[in-house]
């Protein structure tokens, strides 16, 4: 791994050195991408596995530009080879942590099938109105090689390489984790930690060159989740509460976090961009807490609940108490406000974290969700009253689901918002979102005074697809986001 660490050294200068002109993907710092163009289009990973709809997956292209007469329309749609992959979320082939190698490229978009454990890499630049499938990487070639399964995250390296956590082997085992390497072909190299430094757990993670450390998060056992969410599970220790802290770029596992009782399920994991600060945050699903994990003086990383989002108490439904489901969320590529979703509470949040150890809230919307008016759940309040929030129609559409995923434009103020999570649990959670499909929205963010306020002219109907209603996950922009790139 020593190639990586000599180019990490190069890219470094590079990117220091502002007044050189652009040599490789990307942006040479967080505050330069904020500069970078408006989004134009945006690509969404499209779901029919577990939808009883008998049809591939596919990468969804979706027009982002205002004076475009297609607007917030779905203009092509990749599908791939095979049924039942579950496509998820997706990286990219370089990132601005290749800005200094005048020889990348950003042109594959990598989307691996969680479930088939089929790795697919998409040509975006060739047409990127029109994306096309360019390789296939089979799960019995990545099995036989490394003996990983479900894959989930992908990054760039700066060595060219990419690198795949995976959430258990060909069984569902959560034993069976690791992180998958492919070279800069996308054949399969191997396995990125060092033998016997697997974490038990896997789903998330990001690195941080200058800090030596990667950091991965843990969802659950493939047997478990698959089935959806079972409470019982969470008790038989088949999902997930802590961090895996790495050497960088070495894996050999330093350090395991316990997050305890209040960090069950912590799912996406995010440094702040400046990569030279030591913290960041990690967002436990089920309980439902925003975690800040941050270095100590003595090398070793520490954590403290810096946001919680109480449950609510509720009527009609199979729990007396509603978590949020924190599923997703991101950081403005200044650092100075986060964003998250509660899937099953229904609002969206934005919180001022120049303070990264007091995060203030500045805007709050809901978009969805459980309790929305007109459902049959509802929330008690303290004195026995009843309440369901108010979620306003988008071009005569109700709003479906639960916000789940979110991007963020280059320069803030815009976020988009789809609201599947995976297909069993949204089947579990919100069955009229296989019915009638998933949407986009889009936040018109206030980067001043903080504020959230749906853009009334921006709806993607995923219900009114060729093929029948499907369900809508990860985002990308073809330039890169805010939860692709990785500055080193």
């Amino acid at each position: 791994m020593g190639t990586v660490l000599e180019h990490d050294v190069v890219a470094e200068k590079v990117s220091n050195h502002k007044g050189c002109c652009k040599s490789g993907p990307g942006y040479a710092s967080p505050l330069e991408a904020m500069s970078g163009p408006r989004e134009t289009l945006i690509y969404v990973t499209a779901v029919y596995s577990g939808t009883g709809i008998e049809k591939p997956d596919y990468l969804a292209t979706v027009d982002l530009d205002p004076n475009s007469p297609t607007y917030s329309k779905v203009i092509h749609r990749l599908p791939v080879p095979n049924l039942g992959d579950e496509l998820h979320h997706t990286g990219w082939n370089s990132c601005s942590s290749c800005f200094g190698d005048p020889s990348a490229q950003r042109r594959f978009l990598i989307a691996p099938g969680l479930v088939s454990g089929r790795v697919h890499v998409i040509d975006t630049k060739t047409n990127p109105r029109a994306p096309s499938l360019y390789k296939v990487v089979e799960p019995e070639d990545i099995f036989q090689k490394t003996g990983l399964a479900y894959p989930h995250t992908s990054h760039c390296l700066a060595s060219g390489e990419i690198m795949i956590s995976c959430l258990g082997d060909k069984e569902g085992n959560a034993e069976g984790n690791g992180f998958l390497l492919l070279d800069s072909e996308f054949n399969v190299k191997g396995r990125w930690e060092k033998p016997g430094h697997s974490p038990l757990f896997g789903y998330d993670f990001w690195y941080q060159p200058r800090h030596n450390t990667m950091i991965s998060t843990s969802w659950g056992a493939p047997t478990a989740f698959k089935q959806g969410f079972n409470l019982q599970h969470v008790s038989d220790g088949l999902y997930g509460r802590h961090l895996h802290v790495y050497n960088w770029p070495g894996g050999e596992l330093k350090q395991t976090i316990d997050l305890g009782e209040k960090g069950l399920l912590p799912l996406e994991i995010r440094f702040l961009h400046d990569p030279a600060k030591d913290t960041g945050f990690v967002g436990s699903a089920l309980t439902s807490n925003m975690i800040r994990f941050f270095k100590t003086q003595d090398g070793s990383w520490d954590h403290e609940i810096t946001i919680s989002v109480e449950p609510l108490k509720v009527q009609n439904w199979f729990l007396p108490e509603m978590p949020g489901l924190i599923t997703d969320f991101l950081i403005s590529l200044d650092d100075r406000f986060l964003y998250f979703v509660n899937w099953l509470h229904g609002d969206i949040r934005q919180y001022n974290i120049e303070d990264v150890k007091n995060p203030k809230l500045t805007g709050q919307l809901w978009v969805g969700g459980l309790v929305q008016k007109g459902s049959p759940v509802v929330a008690v309040v303290d004195d026995g009253e009843t309440w369901q929030s108010d979620v306003p129609e988008i071009q005569g559409h109700k709003l479906r689901g639960g916000p789940q995923m979110i991007q963020l434009s280059l320069d803030g103020k815009r976020l988009y918002v789809t609201n599947s999570l995976f297909s069993t649990w949204d089947k579990q959670f919100y069955p009229t979102l296989l019915e009638q499909g998933s949407h986009i929205l889009q936040i018109d963010v206030d980067t001043e005074n903080g504020g959230l306020k749906i853009n009334p002219d921006f709806f993607v109907d995923f219900g009114a697809e060729p093929d029948g209603p499907s369900l809508a996950h990860e985002m990308r922009y073809p330039g890169g986001d805010c939860t692709s790139d990785i500055w080193i």
